[in-house]
């Protein structure tokens, strides 16, 4: 068996945990493929999980591999694959909330958890897409069904999935309300938002109300409470980081209002379609800083911070 760079962890713990390792190259099972991975993108779930939160729980213990965002290049199909060959650029989120180990020089999975990286952008700038694109898409069209006119509100408007957000909810004709620190504002305005709320100094049932939907990306008890509060009768929070409690439905269903957790899966298909409207200059994506495979751990360590604008991505080639 050939072998491969990866980012493992032997135990749970803080970013020191994270190692530059030599692994045995995955082979693809029929329906998959082998992509080599250029670049890897970097979640909260990835640091949540290596802390022993997140998705550990479906990883098992430790040694393992993080990370579920990639971009790069098909190497090796398997039998039965029809859908890609050998020499596409192509982006995916397989096997979410399963390891799909994308730290690594090699990922396998199957095909159809995969579309073809939009055209006109980078591998890093494709790699920040599918958890955070998907999960953006997925709430809006899916979870939500949001129609034309219909008013939204985006908690953390401005982080990785916030940002795509505000975009795909103004390209499916919604009304787009997001909360944000101001320096940022400007450029959320950029990206299509109509109303932005400056959380540090007001608050947000004071400025907005008479809500169709609120995305909660925070899940704090704070923004929970504020969510409820801003929602028509009827309308609909989907919380995210936090799911639901006994304590959240109870307090929704006294207001009117209904409540959803979320989880985002892989959909190869849906990125097709994130990628079209990258390509027709619909939608852009922002990478805050692209850190080569062996900072990692560095990349856990601002993404944890909770103040990026945009994506932290890995450049495995480097």
């Amino acid at each position: 068996m050939s072998k491969m760079r990866a980012i493992s962890q032997d135990e749970l713990g803080g970013p020191e945990v994270l190692q530059v390792v030599e692994v045995e190259r995955p082979e693809p099972l029929p329906t998959e493929v082998l992509v080599r991975v250029h670049a890897a993108g970097v979640n909260p779930v990835d640091y949540k999980t290596r802390e022993g939160a997140g998705m550990s729980g479906t990883l098992g213990k430790p040694p393992f591999i993080l990370g579920w965002d990639v971009s790069g290049v098909v190497e090796e199909v398997g039998f039965g694959v029809h859908t890609l060959a050998v020499g596409d650029e192509v982006y995916g989120m397989p096997w979410f909330p399963r390891a799909a180990s994308a730290y690594a020089e090699y990922v396998t999975a199957p095909s159809r958890q995969f579309a073809r990286k939009p055209a006109n952008i980078s591998h890093a700038e494709a790699a920040a897409i599918p958890l955070a694109g998907l999960t953006a898409w997925e709430i809006l069209t899916t979870a939500a069904d949001l129609q034309p006119g219909q008013r939204v509100l985006i908690h953390a408007a401005a982080g990785g999935v916030g940002h795509l957000a505000v975009q795909f909810a103004k390209h499916l004709g919604g009304h787009v309300i997001g909360t944000a620190s101001k320096a940022k504002h400007d450029w959320l305005l950029s990206l299509g938002a109509d109303e932005l709320i400056d959380y540090h100094s007001t608050a947000v049932e004071d400025a907005t109300g008479d809500l169709d939907l609120v995305v909660d990306l925070i899940g704090s008890a704070t923004t929970l409470d504020q969510s409820i509060k801003v929602l028509k009768p009827g309308g609909l929070l989907v919380a995210v980081p936090s799911g639901t409690s006994p304590e959240l439905l109870a307090e929704a269903e006294k207001a009117g209002v209904r409540v959803e957790p979320f989880l985002v899966e892989p959909d190869g298909h849906a990125l097709g379609e994130i990628a079209a409207l990258v390509e027709a200059g619909e939608v852009r994506i922002e990478v805050e800083q692209v850190l080569p495979l062996a900072e990692a751990g560095e990349a856990h360590r601002r993404m944890a911070s909770g103040r990026t604008q945009g994506k932290l991505v890995l450049d495995v080639t480097a």
